[in-house]
């Protein structure tokens, strides 16, 4: 009997705690998307919580210091690492996709700081939501510029 209690009560314990992960990881589950896939998947993500990825466009960014309102468009990168390398990096697929006027854009609005890497061909990584209208709303912004943290191949002693 005693260990029939032990068993069940265990049983209960381990229930909890799988639920309690799940529960949790479902809550912070976000999805990656490119421009594109967010913009083919539209409406249906609406209100989302989303990460994206694109290539900023620089003459299209302006900031309010006074709201610090910041909005600028990033374009279409694409999301797989492989293709990124056989387009010729980071830096070449950031600047082909700034400079291609088909590319899909999106635009994009963050309130805070303007982060000093903001700038045309950076990479940005955007947490946040679309709304109804297509944009998105971000909430956090990473960014990244290839070209001021290329890494020098030292020589390999033979």
């Amino acid at each position: 009997m005693g260990r029939t209690k032990f068993i069940v009560g265990g049983v209960l314990i381990l229930a909890a705690v799988i639920y309690l992960i799940f529960s949790a990881t479902k809550a912070n589950a976000e999805y990656f998307l490119t421009v594109d896939e967010l913009k083919a998947k539209g409406a249906t993500l609406t209100g989302q919580n989303v990460r994206i990825s694109g290539a900023v466009v620089g003459n299209t960014i302006q900031y309010d210091p006074n709201s610090l309102t910041l909005t600028f468009d990033v374009a279409q990168v694409p999301g797989d690492q492989k293709e990124v390398d056989a387009e010729g990096g980071l830096a070449a697929v950031l600047h082909a996709a700034v400079i291609d006027p088909n590319r899909a854009r999106l635009k994009i609005i963050y309130n805070g700081p303007k982060p000093d890497l903001l700038k045309d061909e950076a990479q940005a990584i955007m947490t946040g939501h679309l709304d109804s209208n297509g944009v998105f709303h971000a909430d956090e912004l990473l960014l990244k510029c290839p070209t001021k943290y290329q890494e020098a191949v030292p020589n390999q002693a033979g």
